[in-house]
């Protein structure tokens, strides 16, 4: 399997909305109501706000691709809203990381990760960090293997009405 990796572009939305949509809904479903899960995916992942994000010159966002077609996507930007506490250094957060079930387990993550670190490293970044859910261990696995680990720091993140919580990760690069 051949995976290329491009830049995603506001031409692109419709297709962003629909693997951001499926992702989302694949990784969180069964953890809040059904109504609560298409309001949020609704209020996040619809075209305009999908496209109000790739308008914004500080987002960075990729397509992870097998035959030209989307299977996983990257989204980070040096923001600090989340954590404030990020401000004492140059830090870049990764936003997203979604991978179609079907293509988890491929190397298609790594290739992704690989990307975000890389730009980390070359834009002098001293810091990157992330919010995962703590119930997604599959998920802090992959990310403890590149070295981040639990600040102690957790945030809210309902899905509608249903309470959910995140822990933020880090890892320094310098």
């Amino acid at each position: 399997m051949e995976v290329s990796i491009r830049k995603i572009n506001v031409a692109d939305v419709d297709a962003l909305s629909a693997i951001a949509r499926q992702t989302f809904y694949d990784t969180f479903t069964g953890t809040c109501s059904e109504e609560d899960m298409q309001d949020f995916l609704q209020r996040y992942y619809n075209t305009v706000q999908l496209s109000s994000e790739l308008n914004n010159p500080l987002t960075f966002c990729y397509f992870a691709e097998v035959d030209n077609i989307p299977v996983a996507y990257l989204h980070f930007m040096e923001d600090y809203k989340g954590l404030p506490l990020m401000k004492k250094w140059k830090a870049l957060e990764l936003k997203r990381l979604y991978i179609l079930k079907e293509y988890q387990g491929t190397g298609i993550a790594q290739k992704l990760m690989d990307l975000f670190l890389t730009y980390a490293a070359e834009n002098n970044y001293e810091v990157v960090w992330l919010s995962v859910w703590e119930h997604n261990l599959k998920a802090q696995k992959f990310y403890k293997k590149y070295d981040f680990e639990n600040t102690g720091y957790t945030h809210n993140f309902p899905i509608g009405n249903t309470p959910q919580t995140d822990f933020w990760f880090w890892k320094f690069l310098k």
